[in-house]
């Protein structure tokens, strides 16, 4: 329209472009008017739901900013209470660590006490057990209070000197326990010849059933592997009974002292024990053996002579 205005030379020609114009806006004013008033409730309707719908988006979007914001803060205050939490958590294993550590100690410091207590009613198994990890605490994760250091020096005095009371009483079984059963079936014999009035001479002694150290080796030695395997396996589940006499049993005995000595470390100077006082203890074992012998001898003599001489 424009160009065909600028490009006409007439002006009625213009005029009446103008005018043609005029008539289009003023019919479509009308149009417009008559549109509106046909559809108004519609156009309102809309107008107010676009109005809404802006503003629905409007709070949506200054919602979203500020809850950006808060996780912005929550993810800040998260950090320090990580921080924080960690710094709690790291100091809950440090004092359950001390609490342990004095509890341990406490324990420690009553070993003396019970060590006694099990050396006395001879519970060498328990007292080694305990000894052995008293010492392994106090060089281990004690060793920097120094305020243990004497009970320290006191436990390792007394783990360095503890294989020699079972060494002793080692020897006690192998060499004197052992030849007192014999003795004592011996005399039980004796006794009851005298008391028959059997004039037969002493009877010889019966080793056959007792339960001696050789025939507990005997039976190591001269089995299968596979029973050997077992017997080894009795020997490591061998345990202190604490209400029955620790040396009823020689055997089970002896096996608990092997076992404590095991645990202290010191089979070979027990090996080395053994053989130095070997020749000595055999010795005193035939001293020993012989004295009961002439005192049985005379006993018997003393019964002959009086029944003889019934006065």
């Amino acid at each position: 329209l424009l160009r065909t205005l600028s490009t006409s030379d007439d002006v009625e020609d213009r005029e009446t472009e103008k005018g043609r114009l005029e008539e289009a806006y003023e019919k479509c004013d009308r149009d417009l008017d008559e549109l509106i008033v046909q559809h108004y409730t519609e156009l309102t309707t809309a107008i107010r739901t676009y109005q809404s719908i802006t503003e629905r988006i409007t709070n949506s979007r200054n919602k979203i900013k500020q809850v950006k914001e808060n996780l912005l803060s929550c993810k800040m205050l998260l950090h320090c209470k990580r921080d924080e939490l960690r710094k709690l958590w790291i100091e809950g294993i440090e004092h359950k660590h001390v609490l342990n550590l004095l509890d341990e100690i406490e324990n420690i410091k009553q070993v003396p006490q019970k060590l006694e207590q099990c050396m006395a009613s001879k519970r060498y198994l328990n007292a080694t057990d305990m000894l052995v990890s008293a010492v392994d605490s106090l060089e281990g994760p004690l060793l920097q209070v120094e305020g243990l250091s004497d009970l320290r020096l006191e436990l390792h005095s007394k783990k360095m000197n503890m294989h020699l009371v079972l060494i002793d009483e080692l020897h006690r079984h192998l060499y004197i326990k052992s030849t007192n059963r014999v003795g004592q079936r011996n005399k039980e014999k004796g006794r009851m010849s005298s008391l028959v009035k059997d004039a037969s001479p002493v009877p010889l002694m019966d080793v056959t059933n007792l339960s001696t150290p050789r025939k507990f080796l005997e039976t190591s030695q001269f089995s299968t592997p596979g029973s050997s395997s077992m017997r080894e396996t009795s020997l490591l589940e061998i345990k202190e009974d604490s209400e029955l006499d620790p040396e009823e049993n020689s055997t089970v005995f002896m096996g608990i002292l092997i076992k404590g000595l095991a645990k202290l470390k010191k089979i070979p100077e027990t090996v080395k024990a053994i053989q130095d006082r070997l020749e000595q203890e055999l010795k005193q074992i035939v001293k020993r053996s012989t004295t009961q012998v002439a005192d049985n001898g005379y006993q018997r003599g003393e019964n002959l002579s009086q029944e003889n001489q019934p006065r």
